[in-house]
């Protein structure tokens, strides 16, 4: 990794990163594509209300902290029991194993869940189910999933979202300033913490730039980096090809692989 220039897209652990980056003889470069997070508490609650009154026929969760979160607005709301008997009563699919635990913890065991614990694993594991006409809540962390969306619009599903946060777009002067080192090869490698950050950057080229020559840049020239399987499938489902990930999904070993990446 010596003298390459290494982007951080994240907005935390930079300093545990960018020690890692450094010590493998490299530069980081910190790039936040994150956003600021926001609870939407009051709203949420109101959000909550709607869902049991609608009595859905399928329930989608797809984080572990988005269950967990939902769980205490419904606290808050003072409708946690019809909550917990709403989502008993439905079927229920998840995508990763944290989520399924916390399902665990209200007595809530799935009927489907992803078996690689991606959007496209949960998909597959849906394919035998008939949703036309069926009222599907879907959970997500902060953003829409494209490739969940498409598939149940496809197959007839009433289709509603769940976004326990709300995301605030980072400042467009910091992706455009990405956007330029990317097509420009001004770095060598951009590393994505979290789906989040694929989703904002790309959506910004998207609208103000040209996506296609920043793909063609990242396929050819510049190094996409993921930390896990849900960051590197966004990154697939925004059109990289070539993306590296570490098998264990931690930031240090995210660093670490991708210094392999180059050593090779």
């Amino acid at each position: 990794m010596r003298g390459k220039r290494i982007v951080l897209c994240a907005s935390r652990k930079l300093e545990e990163m960018t020690t890692l980056i450094e010590k493998q003889g490299g530069i980081a470069i910190v790039r936040p594509a994150q956003g600021i997070l926001f609870s939407k508490e009051g709203e949420l609650e109101d959000e909550i209300r709607a869902v049991i009154a609608m009595r859905p026929d399928w329930f989608i969760f797809t984080t572990g902290i988005g269950v967990e979160t939902l769980l205490e607005a419904a606290e808050r709301g003072k409708v946690k029991e019809e909550w917990v008997k709403t989502i008993q009563h439905a079927n229920v699919a998840v995508r990763g194993y944290k989520t399924a635990a916390a399902l665990k913890k209200i007595g809530v065991a799935p009927v489907a869940s992803s078996d690689d614990g991606t959007t496209k694993g949960l998909i597959r594991s849906l394919n035998e189910y008939s949703f036309a006409g069926k009222k599907v809540i879907v959970q997500l962390h902060g953003t829409t999933s494209p490739t969940l969306k498409e598939f149940l619009e496809e197959n007839h599903a009433i289709y509603t979202e769940l976004l326990p946060y709300r995301h605030v777009a980072p400042d467009p002067e910091v992706l455009e300033k990405l956007y330029e080192e990317v097509i420009h090869r001004k770095v060598d490698a951009v590393c994505f913490t979290t789906e989040v950050q694929v989703r904002f950057l790309f959506s910004f080229v998207k609208e103000q730039k040209d996506i296609e020559w920043f793909r063609q840049s990242f396929n050819e020239h510049v190094i996409a980096c993921a930390v896990g399987k849900v960051t590197a499938e966004a990154l697939y489902e925004e059109g990289i090809v070539r993306v590296v990930a570490p098998e264990l999904e931690r930031m240090g070993a995210m660093i670490v692989t991708l210094s392999q990446y180059f050593e090779r």
